[in-house]
């Protein structure tokens, strides 16, 4: 056994009275740190309890209490007559410089000491925005109209009655049955779907509907065909699964399906992405003729149509429009969409459906990246559609989210229309925007913020891909005086920029 080191524990140990954690780990953590960066190495003997706990100024029953600690985790070990020393049997470590000032029980590490992947594709500029900031987002709804007393006091009703101690064990990989029973009659009756509990996985969010099914049917190259302008998660989804993406114009007809024909005619053809109801970015409806021509196509060319229904029940001039999945005979739809935009986006509850066998390996697949979901959160839902209170609030938000559209566009229109021109969507929470020409968004951003407004800078993308100017603005996440206040913001950064 070495002898005791002269080592300053009485100025490297710092005992902190005024966080919460007892002073004994408080005294095991820092000397755990020591050990482990090696400034006290195998062997070396520690100092007495009643000689530390005189120099730290605490209880000796406080060095006690840590040394019985470190002991019981193998890190020190005690002799009778000799006293108590770091474990003999710990590898030695090459002495790391501690600062004597740093009182945390961790360190802030910044960069790893192993090769790792970067994917610089999933990159996105951050956006810090201050207290008195609006952010424009690309359609979001706005969380303060969710049913907050509703949903928790129907959670809370679930989580502690006898009935459901169930949901607090393993589930199953698909998700809670009774909301995929009460989702299949659901979807059946407001989608015109045909299909049973059978054809539903519940997810996380479309988001990982989209991610689920590029890992089954993409990789190695495959190519999917998307639009020329697209949901850019989307694309970082496909080209993260190893796929190839194809891109087909985009009109006031959505996605242009003669283009896809002559697609399928030069490649194989694994998948078709879509957001049928109201294209993202553009908003614009796909028709009812080029619906039915990708059925058809998707049928003859033996490929799967990824359709992501995410703002469904927001159409405003007349009742939503059937998606393909509604007329998939033949099994090539994957149907994705969920609740986020209804109630919250932190409501993380979607739904995946397909056929039975293309569902079974969704789940396989899901269960290694997310055993499973919010199984009292999924059981929560279930009640409330059953009792009618999704169908109800969505058609509050729906009149609300109408009437926030209707004032966008007629400021937008009145006060701006020498900078962009649009067209009023039909359905959805954004409106597409494009900027004349004459003016570079760029240019809009860096005087944006000295208005306090923030946009993100997702229209270089945009550019990149279908060369124009354009943008989406959502306009659902602000109330009256909110949409107000953006509109006059932009004015003056506008009105800056003619000068």
């Amino acid at each position: 056994m070495s002898s005791p080191v002269l080592f300053p524990f009485k100025s490297t140990i710092i005992i902190d009275r005024s966080i919460d954690r007892y002073l004994y780990l408080q005294l095991c953590d820092q000397i755990l740190r020591l050990i482990k960066s090696g400034t006290l190495p195998p062997a070396t003997k520690l100092p007495g309890s009643r000689s530390l706990a005189i120099d730290l100024q605490v209880h000796r029953k406080t060095v006690i209490a840590a040394y019985d600690e470190l002991l019981a985790q193998g890190w020190i070990e005690s002799f009778a007559g000799k006293g108590t020393f770091i474990a003999n049997n710990l590898p030695l470590v090459n002495p790391l410089y501690i600062s004597t000032s740093d009182t945390s029980n961790t360190s802030a590490k910044t960069t790893a000491n192993f090769e790792f992947t970067k994917k610089p594709y999933l990159d996105r500029m951050e956006i810090n925005i201050s207290e008195n900031t609006l952010s424009i987002n690309d359609g979001a709804p706005d969380h303060r109209l969710a049913p907050i007393e509703e949903l928790a006091k129907t959670y809370r009703n679930i989580a502690k009655k006898t009935h459901y101690q169930h949901l607090y064990s393993y589930s199953d990989t698909y998700g809670n049955q009774n909301l995929r029973n009460v989702l299949a009659t659901y979807l059946n009756q407001t989608r015109g779907l045909q299909i049973t509990m059978d054809n539903i996985l519940i997810t996380r969010g479309s988001q990982m509907g989209i991610y689920l099914a590029s890992q089954l049917v993409l990789g190695n190259k495959k190519s999917i065909i998307i639009g020329t302008t697209n949901y850019m998660t989307a694309d970082d989804t496909f080209i993260n699964a190893d796929g190839t993406l194809l891109r087909a114009s985009v009109d006031k007809n959505g996605i242009n399906t003669d283009e896809i024909e002559t697609l399928c005619r030069e490649h194989t053809i694994s998948a078709v992405y879509i957001t049928s109801h109201h294209h993202h970015p553009t908003t614009v409806t796909l028709s009812a003729e080029r619906r039915m021509k990708l059925l058809a196509l998707s049928h003859q060319y033996n490929f799967a149509i990824i359709e992501d229904d995410y703002d469904y029940d927001f159409h405003y001039s007349n009742a939503p429009i059937l998606p393909l999945a509604s007329n998939d005979h033949f099994g090539n739809v994957i149907y994705i969409g969920g609740f986020t935009k209804i109630i919250a986006p932190a409501l993380r509850i979607g739904y995946f459906i397909a056929p039975k066998d293309v569902l079974e390996q969704a789940a396989k697949l899901r269960r290694i990246i997310d055993r499973q979901g919010d199984t009292i959160l999924e059981q929560t839902l279930a009640h409330m559609i059953t009792q009618g209170s999704v169908q109800r609030h969505t058609k509050k938000v729906l009149k609300i989210y109408k009437k926030r559209r209707d004032l966008f566009c007629h400021l937008l229109q009145e006060k701006l229309s020498n900078y962009f021109t649009f067209k009023i969507p039909k359905g959805g929470m954004a409106i597409w925007i494009v900027l004349d020409k004459k003016y570079n968004w760029d240019v809009i951003y860096r005087e944006a913020k000295k208005e306090h407004l923030a946009f993100n800078n997702d229209w270089k993308r945009y550019s990149n891909n279908c060369h124009n100017n354009g943008i989406r603005i959502g306009f659902a996440s602000f109330n009256e005086e909110e949409i107000i206040s953006v509109i006059d913001r932009l004015v003056t950064v506008m009105n800056s920029i003619r000068k």
